[in-house]
């Protein structure tokens, strides 16, 4: 796993939604090795631990990669406080990301759930067919829904309160994606009762999938094994680090 560790120049940040904030960040050694599903991990002042967040977009043309979250806690509120010209101290990028290369052909799906939809984005966009489910709570808390149909991306949103695009979860419209049989494979982030979904509609259609999961980390960088997870592989149940040996991981080897 190859990073850098430095201080980058905030050059742009918006507010996307409430309590959600997008930065842009001039990286360009960063965004040179930058892989769609990888993450940050950004020092916070005053805060012990640094903040892990996906890497949402990567423009290696121009030197950046786009980073979104949400306030959560303390260390993301005081994130949030940077701004244009601040220095964004973090290690980058991180983990295993999304396949790419996969289809001949096919589509792939990206199904994103809450935070879990920022880190599709450039995964969808790695694909020539694409179609993306995105999950969300309410109106309120839609995201990026433009940001994937600017880039030509089919886009099919659902919200558990029906505010906006198909009312429950992204079950129903995946189930019907994968009737069409023209699917290679789903990637997909979010909460685990949707990936648990996922996983099973994709065994259940013969489906490639990979997930990626989120644990709380320590170092970012598999040295204090403070973020391990079950996975199932060659036969064997394994804890392996979310940080490093993921975030993503094959959807039929995940124990949720």
């Amino acid at each position: 796993m190859s990073y850098k560790c430095d201080c980058y120049k905030l050059i742009e940040k918006k507010a996307i939604s409430a309590g959600m904030f997008s930065f842009t960040i001039l990286c360009p050694e960063v965004a040179e090795l930058a892989k769609c599903g990888q993450f940050v991990h950004i020092r916070v002042e005053g805060c012990t631990l640094r903040r892990p967040i996906s890497i949402c977009e990567i423009d290696r043309e121009k030197g950046t990669i786009r980073v979104v979250f949400e306030i959560r806690g303390s260390g993301t509120d005081r994130l949030a406080m940077l701004n244009v010209g601040d220095d964004v101290d973090m290690i980058a990028p991180l983990g295993n990301g999304f396949s790419t290369g996969i289809g001949n052909g096919k589509r792939i799906i990206v199904i994103g759930g809450g935070i879990g939809v920022p880190p599709m984005l450039q995964t969808a966009k790695e694909y020539e067919k694409a179609t993306a489910i995105l999950g969300f709570r309410s109106y309120d808390k839609v995201i990026l829904t433009e940001d994937f149909s600017k880039n030509g991306i089919e886009t099919i949103v659902c919200t558990d309160d029906g505010s906006v695009g198909l009312k429950g979860t992204i079950a129903a419209p995946l189930k019907a994606e994968l009737e069409k049989g023209d699917v290679a494979a789903v990637f997909a982030c979010g909460p685990k009762p949707m990936l648990g979904a996922i996983i099973d509609l994709a065994k259940e259609y013969g489906v490639y999938s990979e997930i990626s999961l989120e644990e709380r980390m320590g170092c970012g960088v598999g040295a204090c094994v403070g973020c391990v997870c079950k996975i199932m592989r060659d036969g064997e149940e394994k804890m392996l680090r979310v940080c490093k040996d993921g975030p993503v991981f094959k959807g039929e080897e995940v124990i949720l």
